[in-house]
């Protein structure tokens, strides 16, 4: 099959679940096995590409030009393979635990949901491959929309109020300021195609830059940077599924893609070293890393403290494209697949909790390990992970991005990156540790019965957490994936 047949999948083979899955709605068995076959032929069919893609294969498709010069069209580099191969990968692991989930909560609306998170996929391989910021926009929109449904599922008065912070937000970042961000870019350039070393160079000047700059940063509104956040810990009313999507399989990561691709394809790394237009990002990343994190210790919550988690670790991802130099670009980027299976396997955890214990606040969680050693387990080397210790992926994107601060005489940023993770490892570790260290309350010092959640939401957080061991063995295939980015980065 050609690169571009292959290509052509990848952003169909979503789209088709999300048609099909509905006809099986009265068949439940059918409908899930649908929803696997089609999530097993796309990461597959991303497999298949990334082969290409290594070997410097670049596949193009153009589906319909809207404006002489503006397509809707679609094109393969390194970054979105990173992102396509992530967000089609989690999404199968994601689909199994569904099943455990949902059915052993008993939930409603399942067909729905199955439907709704396929369209969501859809939309991230869309953003994953599009080819200019007009296509990205687009897929960043159903993104957005297609996840409303996901955040109101319970469809109660908490779950309403928390789709219209939502949308609220997202909407008018989007709209207002990254659009705004994109037709400026076209007006000055004529064109919106991602280019290696950027488009702007000799089209706008410092102080016009740095105002550029702000609209497409705080314009992604997915991304989180403060003040922009409120949306992310609003929608963990949703199920925690759906806080898997959200956190680490399509939403955010969509967002600091965006940012990223931006900064690599639309700005150029060199253009923002040379003007130091991206200096102030670089603080409110760290500042927002900080402040998150001082945030997530106050929860008691356990999926609160890790969507402010979230909020901080996402920053990561913007600090490196702030800095762009080659080690920021590639630790950022690494940090997108790293943070992806760290945070999965924790929401995994805080899921199979729920279904199981129905424990969902840190203080009812002591002696928790003894009844659910595997779940327990499992979140330890997740949490490891997002701090950045060995031997987990996290390790090898946190030690590129302090490289990057070192390489921008950054020493302040350097520090923000120091105390982060030691604030990663207060705010994380000790919920693991009161679950061992403490017998639980009823057990009246006789023996614990071990009750972990249903096999398909154990299965699903147990690979995780393997996976994230795994990337710590095998990061250099993705550093071998995305070095093809910083040619020539200073």
């Amino acid at each position: 099959m050609t690169s571009e047949a292959l290509l052509a999948c990848a952003v169909a083979l979503p789209w088709a679940a999300a048609l099909v899955t509905p006809l099986f709605r009265n068949q439940p068995n059918v409908r899930e096995t649908v929803t696997l076959g089609f999530g097993g032929a796309l990461f597959a069919t991303n497999i298949a590409l990334v082969g290409r893609v290594l070997a410097g294969e670049r596949p193009e498709l153009d589906l319909v030009a809207v404006l002489p010069g503006l397509e809707l069209g679609f094109k393969i580099e390194p970054l979105g393979m990173l992102f396509g191969l992530v967000a089609s990968g989690l999404w199968i692991v994601t689909t199994f635990y569904s099943i455990g989930y949902m059915r052993g909560h008993g939930e409603v609306n399942q067909t729905r949901y199955y439907s709704c998170f396929a369209i969501a996929i859809a939309a991230a391989m869309g953003v994953a491959y599009s080819s200019n910021l007009f296509a990205l926009f687009v897929f960043y929109e159903v993104l957005t929309l297609s996840t409303y449904p996901l955040v109101t599922h319970h469809q109660n008065e908490s779950a309403k109020r928390a789709g219209r912070v939502y949308l609220g937000v997202l909407l008018t970042t989007s709209v207002g300021l990254l659009l705004l961000a994109i037709i400026w870019t076209w007006s000055i350039t004529g064109t919106l195609e991602f280019t290696p070393g950027g488009i702007l160079r000799g089209k706008v000047d410092g102080r016009q830059l740095g105002v550029l700059l702000a609209l497409f940063a705080f314009g992604t509104g997915k991304a989180a940077l403060m003040p922009f956040h409120r949306w992310l810990p609003a929608a963990m009313v949703a199920p925690t599924p759906v806080s898997a999507l959200l956190h680490a399989v399509a939403v955010v990561k969509a967002g600091v893609f965006t940012v990223m691709k931006i900064s690599v394809y639309i700005f150029g790394p060199d253009l923002l070293t040379e003007t130091g237009a991206s200096v102030w990002l670089m603080y409110v990343a760290g500042g927002t890393i900080l402040i998150a994190s001082l945030v997530a210790m106050t929860k008691d919550n356990l999926k609160a403290r890790l969507a402010y988690s979230t909020i901080s670790q996402l920053s990561y991802i913007v600090l490196g494209a702030a800095l762009a130099n080659a080690w920021g670009i590639l630790g950022g980027s690494m940090h997108i697949a790293m943070h992806a299976m760290g945070k999965i396997t924790l929401f995994f955890c805080a899921g199979a909790y729920y279904v199981a214990a129905h424990k969902t606040e840190i203080s009812d969680m002591r002696g928790i390990g003894w009844r659910m050693p595997v779940t327990t387990m499992a979140f330890f080397v997740g949490s490891i992970s997002v701090i950045g210790l060995p031997p987990t992926g996290g390790t090898w994107s946190k030690w590129f991005l302090a490289l990057g601060t070192a390489d921008a005489d950054q020493l302040i940023l350097m520090a923000v990156l120091m105390v982060s993770s030691l604030l990663n490892i207060a705010y994380l570790l000790p919920i693991p540790a009161r679950g061992f260290i403490f017998k639980p309350a009823d057990s009246n010092g006789g023996p614990v019965k071990v009750k972990e959640a249903p096999l398909l939401c154990v299965l699903p957080l147990s690979l995780t957490a393997i996976g994230c061991v795994v990337l710590f063995f095998f990061a250099d295939e993705i550093y071998r994936l995305i070095l093809p980015i910083v040619g020539g980065v200073r």
